[in-house]
This record gives structure tokens, sequence and C-alpha cells, in this order.
């Protein structure tokens, strides 16, 4: 499938999607966000891919709405659609059956910094920043901003973010628990690569029912996420991948799950 605004590759079970609109930070407009929709429908889809690493052109990652497209007054009505149509990308991208990994360079601001949250895991360059940065041009955060962000730093600092509408940087976000990882901006690719290779050679089935588990628990009190966690082992524990696991771990070598 052809994209006007991504970059879409696939290799040794990883795909690589890349916000390819460096000209504008890769500010997000509507036609990169029904792209990105339809690369996560093609990819899952694909059982050879196993990780899924979005990131952007340029030196950045995103630096959120495309401001210039503001400038026109818009009814009630065509924010709402405006928005809806990030929210299921959103939406998408935090429930995809695939473990995601945003890599992180130059800005993730705005919905940027919210489509990066809604990934599974962030490693950032050390000259990556991050901000909520609605309040300054009167909006609202979107692209589930307002959920995502608190679960990562709690209520408290959620709300300085927003309503400071600070940008911080890499250490600040690493310090917050707002990124997993901070590297060299040299070593970026390399060292999420790396990681995206580690998650890879897992077991897939079971990669997707713990994604699902661990989504859904901080929603649920202990009872749910209990047979939550029974429902997900009685599919996990008839699985050719978990035999595997069992006989390399007798064996005493490195199993090779199939994804069975």
């Amino acid at each position: 499938m052809g994209y006007q605004a991504l970059l879409v590759g696939r290799a040794d079970g990883i795909a690589t999607i890349t916000m390819n609109r460096p000209e504008a930070r890769n500010a997000l407009n509507l036609t990169r966000r029904e792209e990105m929709l339809g690369a996560l429908d093609e990819i899952e889809r694909d059982p050879a891919v196993r990780v899924v690493l979005l990131t952007g052109a340029g030196g950045h990652f995103s630096a959120g709405g495309d401001v210039k497209n503001m400038q026109k007054k818009h009814t009630a009505a065509e924010g709402r659609a405006r928005v809806e149509s990030l929210n299921r990308f959103v939406l998408r991208l935090f429930n995809f059956s695939k473990p995601t990994i945003a890599m992180v360079d130059g800005f993730a601001v705005g919905a940027g910094c919210n489509i990066a949250l809604g990934c599974d895991m962030i490693v950032a360059s050390d000259r990556a920043k991050f901000g909520e940065v609605f309040l300054k041009i009167g909006l609202v955060p979107d692209g589930g901003g307002t959920w995502l962000l608190q679960r990562l730093v709690g209520l408290a600092k959620a709300k300085e973010l927003v309503l400071t509408a600070e940008i911080i940087d890499a250490a600040e976000a690493l310090r917050i628990g707002l990124v997993n990882r901070v590297v060299p901006a040299a070593e970026l690719e390399r060292a999420t690569r790396a990681l995206a290779a580690k998650i890879a050679a897992g077991p897939p089935l079971a990669a997707t029912l713990a994604k699902s588990l661990l989504n859904r628990a901080a929603t649920v009190d202990l009872a749910a996420a209990l047979e939550g966690e029974a429902f997900g082992q009685s599919n996990a524990i008839t699985s050719e991948d978990h035999a595997e696991g069992v006989r390399a771990f007798l064996e005493k070598r490195t199993p090779k799950f199939q994804g069975r």
C-alpha cells in the first residue's frame, strides 16, 4: 500500500512506521491520521510482524496538530470531527495487538506527545522534548492526553504539565516516568531496535495477551484482573509456544517461538 505522508518498512519481525513530513516537524493533518490507521491495519494482518516502531523523519517525532491549518475559524462540529479522526488512531494504537514502541527524537508535543504516550514504551534521545502545549493556543489536550498522561506520571504532575503547557527535556521525562529509556541521539535507532528485537524474539501470543491484561488492569478491580489472567493463561497454556518454552528451558537453549 502506498502512503503520501508515511514510510512503512518491515524487517526481522519489526515494522517501522515513520511520519514523513519533516518540513513541518511531522505535524499531523487529516491525511496523516487516516494513513496511520491504514498502516496499523495492514501491519496487524502480517503474521511476520511482532513489534511496531513509530517514529518521525527529519530529527523530530511530531509537533502535533498543524497550527497553520487552524487559522480558519471552525465550528464546534468541525472541531469535533477533526478530533475524532485522531481519537480513532490513538485508540487503535493503544489497543493494538502487537507491542508498540515510540522512538522519539526532537519534539513530541501536543498530539505528537500523546501519540507517543499511546505506545507501549517510549525510547527517547537525549535531545527529545515533550509537552502538553495545547493551552498555549487556547485548546484542551486531545488524543487521549488527559487519560494517558496521568497513568504514567500521576494526577498532580499531569495537571502541572497541562496547565503550565511546559515543554520538558528527556532527562525530566525519564525522571517522572514519562519515558522508558533515554539514550544519546546517535544511538537512538540502534538502542530502540535492540529493544524491539528482544521483544520480537519472545512468544507473540503471550505478548498480546499480557499487553491486553496490563492495559485493562488499571481500570478494573483485583477480582476482575485475576479473572482476566485466568482467561489469558487458559489460552497461553495450550499454545505451542508454551510447550517450546518449557522444552527450551529444560534443554538449556534459547526458545524459538512461532506464534502458535
